[in-house]
């Protein structure tokens, strides 16, 4: 394992996609978290300082676990992971006096393990504001930049290397192989981390915990909870029930398919429950976003554990919980806040009856992808666009109402009809309409209306950490708002979201 430190730096989960990419595994976690209280070490191969928001001068910069130091596994800063290196082994790191944002170009020394195979001249992508003024004793420099004298610095006697520049980039030219050359010629990693022996590990580990007890899977149709449930099912076989809650929160027709599909998979295990009315009522007058995926958290394992009382004999509460969802939801001490909780991550209570199990919790949401290509579940549950946890209350904003949810469902099932006919579904990462909590004014049949707005969001996206806006043609748009508006009653106006991730997230809630 890599263990990767989070220090706040919105790369970081780019820093773990490029080690996934090379078969090898890697888990993240708060720059500042006790060392003593994480799982693996003795798996340990190298550890990697993200980038971070502060500057390690100040009194409020976090500072990671005193401990790593001594574990003996070789250790790579980036950014202001450096800048803590330089810090704490005797150097020096102060204001520049020029920021450096952007492409920079680097000449780097050849002759170093972690520059092997790279051209001397490179052109890398710098984010900083803070440089190394001072170099810590027993480092020598490996690279330079107009700006930043110590680019990169070297202790190879103790395996420890600080970069200036973000190699996690695609922009920077050959930093790819700057992160292979850390990992494989420095840490000594193995390729050996693939679905396949995923499947094969997590299934000895879900039979080591849930033993002979049950398991209630929280089944929503989704790719992550399929994926769990059919993950679970070839772990435990019929100690799975899976629970298939209908909130009201689904898209158009999905409790139908659901109960049709999963039905005969998992045969009387498979229980579907009417809960429209409790999300509704406990929804009512809400309109704060955060609220709403807490409530829906909590609503959740309320109507889990009615229903474990029901079944009697129920230990485990399986979640299709991912990557991102924890990585957003969490943040170091002292930081900012996370971006936002997920339902599944912040909403659970603390006195919760039932034990989680949660196979994908350290899978980003293409591996969950080829994961569920490997248990050979159906494409045309694999391959669906990832749909939200909480549903269409992050689609919902303002106040969640019978009237808005049946208004947003129609026009969401136009936009997936028309993307579809397009022959694009396959190729947007996402694609949906949102229902906003405003009214305009328009004009129907020679008649004043005064209706709602839907907006129609379309991104592209690796792995839901960045994405892009999706330029849908405009004869495309164009018909998706037309038959919005003439087959929805309640909407006289389409709106297109044109914002990327970062600065906005894929969700408007």
């Amino acid at each position: 394992m890599i263990l990767i430190l989070d220090f706040g730096s919105q790369y970081t989960q780019l820093i773990a996609r490029r080690i996934r990419e090379e078969n090898v595994y890697c888990e993240i976690y708060p720059g500042n978290k006790s060392i003593c209280s994480l799982a693996g070490l003795q798996n340990l191969k190298g550890i990697i300082l993200s980038g971070g928001y502060d500057s390690v001068y100040s009194k409020k910069a976090p500072w990671p676990d005193r401990k790593i130091w001594e574990l003996g596994v070789p250790i790579l800063g980036i950014c202001y992971g450096m800048q803590l290196i330089a810090k704490h082994m005797g150097g020096k790191v102060a204001p520049s006096r020029n920021r450096e944002f952007g492409l920079a170009n680097v000449s780097v020394e050849l002759g170093c393990s972690l520059f092997a195979g790279i051209n001397s001249k490179e052109t890398l992508w710098m984010s900083h504001g803070d440089k190394l003024a001072k170099m810590p004793k027993g480092f020598k420099i490996i690279a330079k930049s107009d700006n930043s004298p110590y680019a990169a610095i070297e202790n190879a006697a103790k395996n420890v290397y600080g970069v200036q520049f973000h190699p996690e980039v695609k922009h920077s030219v050959n930093g790819k192989k700057i992160i292979q050359n850390f990992i494989f010629e420095i840490c000594d990693s193995k390729r050996d981390w693939t679905m396949k022996s995923y499947i094969v590990d997590e299934i000895k580990r879900i039979q080591e915990q849930v033993g002979k007890s049950k398991v209630l899977c929280a089944l929503s149709g989704g790719v992550d909870s399929s994926v769990a449930a059919i993950m679970l099912h070839k772990a435990i076989g019929k100690q799975l029930v899976c629970v298939y809650v209908d909130h009201g929160l689904q898209k158009l027709g999905e409790t139908e398919r659901a109960c049709k599909v999963f039905g005969k998979i998992f045969g009387k295990n498979f229980i579907m429950v009417d809960a429209k009315k409790v999300f509704l009522s406990k929804l009512k007058g809400i309109t704060d976003p955060e609220q709403k995926r807490k409530i829906i958290g909590h609503t959740f394992i309320e109507v889990f554990d009615k229903e474990s009382k029901k079944l009697k004999g129920l230990d485990f509460l399986l979640q299709g919980t991912i990557y991102p969802d924890i990585i957003e939801s969490v943040s170091i001490k002292g930081s900012k806040a996370p971006i936002k909780s997920h339902h599944n991550v912040g909403g659970l209570p603390k006195k919760m009856k039932m034990k989680l199990v949660e196979p994908l919790k350290f899978l980003f949401k293409d591996e969950v992808r080829s994961l569920g290509r490997e248990l050979k579940i159906p494409a045309e549950i694999i391959d669906r666009q990832p749909f939200p946890g909480p549903g269409l209350a992050v689609r919902t904003l303002g106040e969640i109402t019978k009237e808005k949810l049946d208004i947003l469902k129609k026009a969401d099932n136009i936009v997936t009809e028309e993307i579809r006919k397009a022959s694009l579904y396959e190729k947007i990462w996402q694609s949906f309409a949102v229902i906003l909590p405003v009214k305009t004014v328009g004009v129907m049949g020679d008649a004043r209306t005064y209706e709602y707005v839907i907006a129609i969001r379309a991104v592209n996206s690796e792995d839901a950490m960045t994405a892009d806006w999706v330029k849908l043609p405009y004869e495309l748009l164009g018909k998706i708002s037309s038959r919005i508006i003439n087959e929805v009653k309640g909407v006289n106006r389409v709106v297109y979201d044109i914002s990327n991730k970062p600065p906005a997230t894929i969700e408007w809630e």
